[in-house]
């Protein structure tokens, strides 16, 4: 979790210092950051006012995870800076040789599954800081399982 850490504080200040401005209104267009359960660093970038990708590494004891998301946003009324977000996605992963879900993954085991996303996008006016609240429910295609991951995101917006 320390390599992981350092890793998203180097990243974030070479952001920033290639930022002309910061995002200090209501509203973003790209953060990067960290998403807690399991552990995660995360990228979101706005490709139109209501939709959003997003990119997350999962870094996790059973292995590494890489997940895309397109999200569809929209505002909830009477709450400036406060989103609901939903949409679709997809992960590619390898375990590092753990029993999970009634199935012994050897290490270096492939995960392959459809993600899905639903939850909540809170962008503070005045900083330059954006939270997240979501669920994110997946279906692993290859030993086939369902399940939930999500979590509270922390990012820096710009």
């Amino acid at each position: 979790m320390k390599k992981t850490l350092c890793l998203l504080f180097v990243i974030t200040s070479l952001f920033s210092l290639s930022a002309s401005a910061q995002s200090m209104g209501s509203s973003y267009e790209t953060a990067v950051g960290i998403k807690f359960w399991p552990g995660a660093i995360s990228v979101k970038h706005f490709i139109s006012d209501n939709h959003a990708i997003e990119g997350l590494a999962n870094f996790w004891d059973r292995g590494f995870r890489l997940t895309g998301l397109y999200e569809i946003h929209g505002d909830i009324n009477d709450v400036e800076g406060l989103k609901w977000y939903v949409g679709p996605g997809a992960h590619i992963g390898w375990y590092n040789g753990t029993y999970y879900h009634d199935h012994d993954y050897g290490s270096g085991a492939l995960s392959i599954g459809v993600d899905g996303v639903l939850g909540l996008d809170y962008k503070f006016s005045g900083a330059p800081i954006n939270l997240s609240l979501d669920i994110n429910p997946y279906l692993e295609l290859n030993h086939p399982y369902l399940d939930i991951w999500g979590g509270l995101g922390v990012r820096y917006t710009f």
